[in-house]
This record gives C-alpha cells, structure tokens and sequence, in this order.
C-alpha cells in the first residue's frame, strides 16, 4: 500500500509527523479516509475519532478537537486546536 507524509500539528506542537498509509477522521460535510494521491483538499474537521493506518499495518486511534486539514498532491496536514493519541494503542 502506498503511503504519504502527514502531519498532525496542535498549538502545542506536532502529534505525529511521518508516513501514513490512510488517514480517517471526521469533516464537516462528513467521515473522510484519505489515501496516497488523493485530491488535493482543504476542509474543516469536527471533533471525533481520528485513525491512523501505518505502512506496516498498524493503527493508530486519538481524538481531534476542531481544525482544518490540507491535503496537497503529495503530503497531508491536520492542524488542530487539540489532538490526543488513545493510550491503549501506543
């Protein structure tokens, strides 16, 4: 599976930065995955779960507060007011 570079970024700092496979979370118009060479984007996110999928296959779960994400022809960003990662999947 191909992957791309995301950013998970806060006030206080970055969450995660490295490759993702697929990226799933919650937009305003509603549930968005985010794969490599999706259409570039750029929508405000609601509060709610927000899943990681690594390139080993691995996943990663934490909750988002409000924020935009970007989605370039070649990276991703979600920039949040908050962002925490679930304890039990780290």
């Amino acid at each position: 599976m191909s992957s791309f570079p995301l950013l998970i970024a806060t006030p206080s700092g970055a969450a995660f930065r490295g490759e993702a496979a697929q990226l799933s979370l919650r937009g305003s118009e509603g549930d968005l995955a985010i794969l490599a060479g999706h259409i570039p984007l750029v929508t405000p996110v609601v509060p709610g779960v927000c899943r990681v999928l690594l390139p080993d296959g691995s996943v990663r779960q934490g909750t988002v507060s409000d924020g935009l994400l970007y989605v370039s022809g070649t990276e991703v960003s979600l920039i949040a007011g908050t962002f925490a990662w679930d304890e039990s999947n780290n």
